[in-house]
Formats: C-alpha cells, structure tokens, sequence
C-alpha cells in the first residue's frame, strides 16, 4: 500500500520537533540529476505497489487482511536477513531508534487498514482518497508545529478535503465506510514517509528497511494466530511470494527516491498510482471509477500540486 506524500523539505525537516528531536546532520541539496533519479524511482515505485494491491486484493477473497500484510512484509525480512549476514550487528546502528520502530508500526497499520479497505471497496477508490495525506501533514504542520500556513494553503487544503468528500459522498448511497480507512492509513503512511526523510539524515537506508520490516513482522505476527488460514493452492502460494517480493522492492525504491531527491520533486508522481491502479481494477477485477470519483481526484489532485507550488514559491522568498 502507499499514498501520496506531497509535503516539502523544509516540512519534512520540521516535522520530529513534535518529538523534541533535533536533526543531527544536515540533508545536502539534491541536484537536478538527482532529482530525476529520484522521480524515475518513484514512479516505479508506484507501478510496483500498484501490482502488490492488486494482487493483496485477489487474495482478500480467501485469506484474512492481516495474513495477507504479514506475508508481503516477508519479503523485506528476507532481504534483511542477507544484510545481517553482511553487515551484522551494525545493520541496527542508528542515533533515531525511537523513530525507527516508530515507523515500522506506522508501516504495519498503514498496510493493514489499506488492504482491510480494499476487500470492500473498489481499488482505484480506495487510491483516490488516500490523496488527502498531503493535506493532513499541512495542518499538523500549523496546528502543532505552529508553521505559518497562508490563506492559500489552507484554501488548497479545503478544496482538497471537499474532492475526497465528493469520492466519500457521505450520507448518499454510494457511501462506503470501508473507504474511511484508507483515509486512515493514508494520514498514517504520510507520517511514516516524514520520518523516512528525517532519517535519511543520519540513518543508512538498509538500516531504515531493517527495522520497519522486523518491527512490522514483529506486530502483525501477534493477531496471526487467530486470523490464520493455510495455504492449500499452489496459486495462491505463487501470488504470496510474488506480493511479497515486489513490496520489498517497492519500499526500498521509496526510500531511496526520498533519500536521492527533493520531496516536493517526486511527490507529484504519487498520483500516477491512480492510473495504474484504475488500470489494474479493470483489467483485473472489471472495475472502473465512475465519474465522481475521477471528478473528486481530479480535484485532490490539482489541490495537491497548488499546495507544492505555494511551498517552493514560500521556499524560494
């Protein structure tokens, strides 16, 4: 599962003051090359997670969302285990490890409300209202870390929610709850990415890949036992290693693509995820947004891109 994470450096930066932190290296400035290594890298990213949804949905017709997220951690765990047997006891070295666990809980939830989600609802739905995350950090970043937000940021923050109400349409028909934990994990996967940039800082990306798939394994492995349904198929044993594998992928390209290049520069590729996954939903299940939901992305979207265009110019002064 991943979301947009529209929000700038500077943002990024500011954001572990909530936690009395202070950053203890300073982040180098990404040249141009980098930051089109970084957008190649994210957009990648997106056609990657694209296939595991996709896949985690075939998946919800016969096993418990909660499995279905502990399986495709498994693939970062593997990958972990050859990075120990290089690297050893330093793999776990960091000066933020508060931060790390922190972030391999988000990662676990954020996943497991997405997947939860998607077993009700279309999944280009589901992508479509994970694009409030932007919005939520720009509100954190003025309610808690008293960040000056103008009156046209928060005009984009409100039009930006007024889109995901029109996805939502709560209290007409075609309202569908399950679509409140997308939004849910999207808020949480937002937050997560704000310490990936942070930890970019001082932390080695193996080191941030290590701890978020052991933490997460560590917490989806509590509830497993009772949602548990053993794999009889050898399809669904092929969907399972595939999933896992690319979510391994798919992690590791997003941390390197926040490591490499400026966030307000990758972000926009984000809401290429909606193309892949209306592509997916079709060919794969026979949906296909209806006008509504292209309609309120289309307005989340365009509210995404004037909040970057106020932060670079606010940035730029």
């Amino acid at each position: 599962m991943i979301q947009p994470e529209a929000f700038s450096l500077r943002l990024t930066l500011q954001v572990p003051s909530i936690m009395t932190l202070k950053p203890s290296s300073k982040l180098i400035e990404p040249t141009a090359r980098d930051n089109l290594v970084g957008i190649g890298l994210m957009l990648l990213s997106m056609f990657v997670f694209s296939a595991v949804d996709t896949i985690a949905k075939v998946l919800t017709t016969d096993f418990h969302p909660l499995q279905i997220v502990w399986t495709r951690q498994l693939g970062l765990v593997a990958g972990v285990f050859v990075m120990m047997a290089l690297r050893g006891a330093s793999l776990f070295e960091t000066k933020h490890r508060k931060l790390q666990l922190a972030r391999g809980l988000m990662a676990a939830l954020s996943a497991a409300l997405f997947i939860t989600a998607i077993n009700y609802v279309p999944l280009a739905d589901a992508i479509a209202v994970t694009f409030v995350a932007p919005f939520v950090v720009t509100m954190f970043s003025a309610l808690l870390l008293k960040e000056k937000v103008g009156i046209h940021r928060w005009s984009a923050v409100i039009v930006g929610f007024l889109g995901t109400l029109v996805i939502l349409r709560p209290g007409f028909d075609g309202f569908e709850p399950a679509l409140l934990l997308a939004v849910l994990a999207a808020v949480l996967f937002a937050f997560r990415q704000i310490i990936s940039r942070y930890l970019s800082g001082s932390d080695k990306t193996e080191t941030t890949v290590a701890y978020t798939a052991l933490v997460a394994v560590m917490v989806l492995f509590i509830p497993l036992p009772f949602v548990w349904q053993t794999p009889v198929s050898g399809f669904h044993l092929l969907l399972m290693a595939i999933m896992a594998i690319l979510a391994g992928l798919g992690e590791l390209l997003v941390i390197k693509a926040l490591e490499v290049a400026l966030a307000v520069v990758v972000s926009p590729v984000h809401y290429t995820i909606l193309i892949w996954g209306s592509l997916y939903g079709y060919f794969v299940f026979g949906d296909f947004p209806d006008y509504l939901t292209w309609i309120g992305a289309i307005i989340i979207i365009l509210s995404g891109l004037y909040t970057l265009y106020r932060e670079r110019k606010r940035a730029a002064r």
